[in-house]
Formats: structure tokens, sequence, C-alpha cells
């Protein structure tokens, strides 16, 4: 019997499947539609300010949409894990030569799928009144539909990411027929802050097609 009468927090890192992997195996799944809070930048995210930035705009504005969500639906969610979308002209500035500096990317927190799109709204109206130097001008809605993906764990550093991108790209996907279609996608299973770099828990997907299939609108 619960004594508050609170109804319980669903965290979506055990509900959806997307959030779930394996070390060492690589497995294809479909990722279906999913809306999320984005803010985007470039560089280093080690050095360069505007990853710090994004991730203070981006959890409040998260924590506000939580707090929406009970209000207007009834239901409590844990804030999703962190999410990334980087890119680069070049794969080697993530396989072999590891170039941050090149790099580019979107950080994304999920959207609980029961949540109306319209909440986003009200959250930011909230949180404007309550925050209002906060640069919510920063963040966006991203709608991504990545359908067919390859995805592994990664344990250990961030760092040591390199060997497992080369061999999902160099090997598993030619072994399999597969060819990418969208950026290479990141969830961030565990808090950087309270967590040794060794037991970095991350989920590294690649969105892919069928080699012989015909690409997205062509």
């Amino acid at each position: 019997m619960s004594g508050s009468g609170a109804p319980p927090a669903t965290d979506l890192r055990r509900t959806l499947d997307e959030y779930r992997g394996r070390r060492g195996v690589v497995r294809l799944l479909e990722v279906p539609p999913r809306t999320y809070l984005a803010v985007d930048g470039a560089g280093d995210p080690d050095t360069v300010p505007a990853y710090p930035a994004a991730l203070a705009v981006l959890y409040p504005l998260a924590y506000a949409l939580r707090a929406a969500a009970r209000r207007e639906t009834g239901r409590v969610h844990v804030v999703p894990p962190l999410e990334g979308l980087w890119w680069a002209d070049d794969l080697r500035a993530f396989t072999s030569r590891r170039d941050k500096t090149v790099w580019r990317w979107t950080l994304l927190l999920l959207v609980p799928p029961w949540a109306p799109v319209e909440l986003v709204a009200t959250a930011r109206d909230d949180l404007a009144r309550r925050r209002p130097a906060l640069p919510l001008d920063h963040v966006r809605l991203e709608a991504l539909d990545e359908g067919l993906c390859a995805q592994t764990l990664h344990v250990g550093p961030y760092d040591d990411e390199g060997p497992v991108l080369a061999d999902l790209h160099g090997a598993f996907l030619p072994e399999h027929g597969l060819v990418p279609t969208g950026r290479h996608h990141e969830v961030y299973l565990a808090d950087p802050r309270r967590t040794a770099p060794e037991r970095l828990r991350t989920l590294l997907r690649q969105p892919v097609r069928r080699a012989d299939a015909a690409p997205a609108g062509g």
C-alpha cells in the first residue's frame, strides 16, 4: 500500500527498448519517431563553453516539462538520460584521429511519448517567468525518425569509443549489407560527475538502411 498516494515515477531507461544494449554485441532495432529538447553546438565538448551552457539550459527546461506533465497528465517521469547527435565531415575524426575540435553536436533530452508537445511551450513559459535570464531561445524541438538502427553498449571512457565505432562502421555494417543514413547517436546511461570513467555506460547508435534499399526520399 502506498503511504503518500503519489503515482510512481516512470523511468524511461527501464521501459523503452531503445535504451537497452549489451557490451560487445551489436543489435539491430527499430526506433520509433521521438521528439526531443535540443541544443546545437560545435567543438571539443571538454573545452568549449557552449557545451556546459547547453546543459545549463536543457536540464531546467526538462524539469519544468516534468512538472507540467505531472500537472496536466497526472503522470510522473524520471528525466531521461542525456543524448547527443555527433558528426564531422570525416568519420576518422571520431574513430582514428579523435579530433574533437571539428566535431559538431546536438544535445538531446527526450520528451516523454505521452506528453503532448504543446506542454513544452507551457514549461518554457513557466521557466521563463522564474528564470528570465535563462537563454531558452537556444532550445528547440528536434523530431527524429531514425527507424532501423545498429546499436551497442560501450563501457568505459568516452575517448575509448573510437575502436568500437571503427568496428561498427568498418565491419558490422558492410558484413550485414547496411549503410549509415543518419548521424551518430549516443545515449549516456551514467552521470560522468558521479561515475568513474571505466564504469561509464554509453549506448552507441547508428541509423542504417539496407544497402540495396533506396535512400529515403529517393
